[in-house]
Order: structure tokens, then sequence, then C-alpha cells
């Protein structure tokens, strides 16, 4: 098996409350990411797909199509965007790492060949990771 990863990223705003907290406790949990007005981050998203290279390309997927597909079904939904207001699949939900990189998987899963998802990984900052391999 051979796994593939391309990378992108993109810059997006967000803000960490949940409604089921009280004001105090939305603080201690989620500090300064409870500013009323969001805070943002750079964020780095890279996709694993796995394969058998095609014996007449030599590829597991085209790089223009994987590209592609992160394109049109994430970054161009969540680029310079706040992750709470500006994104309707991401409405209900806290946009943590985690939950994103569940949500990107979501998109990205139907938008490849079956299977071939193997992992989406979301880099908040260099020292806070998420991934995730399509197991709930």
């Amino acid at each position: 098996m051979v796994y593939l990863t391309r990378r992108t990223s993109f810059s997006a705003s967000h803000r960490l409350w949940s409604d089921q907290l009280t004001e105090a406790d939305n603080y201690a949990m989620y500090d300064k990411c409870a500013n009323p007005h969001g805070h943002g981050h750079n964020y780095v998203l890279e996709v694993t797909i796995q394969g058998i290279p095609d014996p007449r390309t030599g590829m597991v997927l085209n790089l223009t199509d994987l590209k592609h597909a992160l394109n049109e079904q994430v970054v161009k939904w969540v680029d310079h965007k706040h992750l709470n207001y500006d994104v309707s699949w991401l409405e209900g939900f806290i946009p943590t790492t985690e939950v994103l990189v569940i949500k990107f998987w979501e998109r990205l899963a139907d938008s490849l060949p079956a299977g071939m998802l193997y992992e989406v990984k979301l880099y908040e900052t260099e020292n806070n990771v998420a991934s995730y391999r399509g197991e709930l």
C-alpha cells in the first residue's frame, strides 16, 4: 500500500464556545479562545490517501485531482472565513481542531474514490495537531 499526502494551508478565525456550559465554564475551558470576537489561525491541512499505483500511470491518484478535491470541498469554504458564522456545514458545531478534521473528512470522503481517503491531519499551530482516520 502506498500513502500519498497533499499539504495545503488556509487562514481562518473561530470562537470556541459551548452553549451547554456557563459563561464562567466557557472561559475556564477555552480561556482566550472564548474571545467574543474570535481569534485566528494559519492552519496547515494534510490529507493522505492510500492505494496501489496504477501500472499505466504509476500514480495512486493524480495529485491534481486531490488538489481539486481539497480546494472545492474544504479550502474555498474556510479560507479567510469565520468558522462559526461563515461556513454553513459547520453550523451548530464547536470548531475545535478535533471537530474540523472530522467535518473535513466527511466532505472529502464523498469526493474521492471509495476507500482511498486514509487520514486528515490539521495543524492549528505548530504545536497543536489533530488527525482523523474515519473511525468513530
